[in-house]
């Protein structure tokens, strides 16, 4: 039910982001979702590529440093109202959320959502209560 995410910690500097994009480029891995998130000293960013043990192998040869994260996938309504749902769902079963980020899906008025949930078990277990489709990786590629 999870999918493993990349998180990769790089410096803030002028061509970091292009650095991984080229390692990226040289294995032929295609980013699926990113969010990046930065301080003053270093940046965060989040992956979700279509070949994971190639990508995190090839950006650790690169000398970057990558640690491997369990998240969940979703679909949801790309209407006004259906991040709420989810989100107040979660919130009434007590499921705090970490981090998300979210993009626009192939299918119509759908919409794809990477969350890291305080509990993933029991974010689990609400989400399926709730008829709330999970993500599979092949899903996402």
């Amino acid at each position: 039910m999870t999918i493993n995410q990349l998180t990769v910690f790089i410096e803030n500097n002028q061509g970091s982001l292009a650095e991984i994009t080229k390692v990226f480029h040289d294995h032929n891995i295609n980013m699926k979702a990113l969010s990046l998130a930065d301080t003053a000293s270093f940046g965060v960013l989040r992956l979700i590529v279509d070949h994971f043990e190639e990508a995190s192998i090839a950006l650790r040869d690169a000398g970057f440093t990558v640690s491997t994260t369990k998240v969940l996938a979703i679909c949801i309504s790309n209407k006004p109202g259906g991040l709420y749902r989810i989100l107040a769902t979660l919130d009434n079963e007590k499921v705090s959320v970490e981090y998300m980020y979210a993009f626009t899906s192939p299918m119509k008025d759908s919409a794809y959502v990477i969350l890291r949930p305080d509990d993933t078990i029991k974010a689990i277990e609400v989400i399926k209560r709730n008829n709330i489709s999970i993500l599979t990786h092949d899903d996402l590629i």
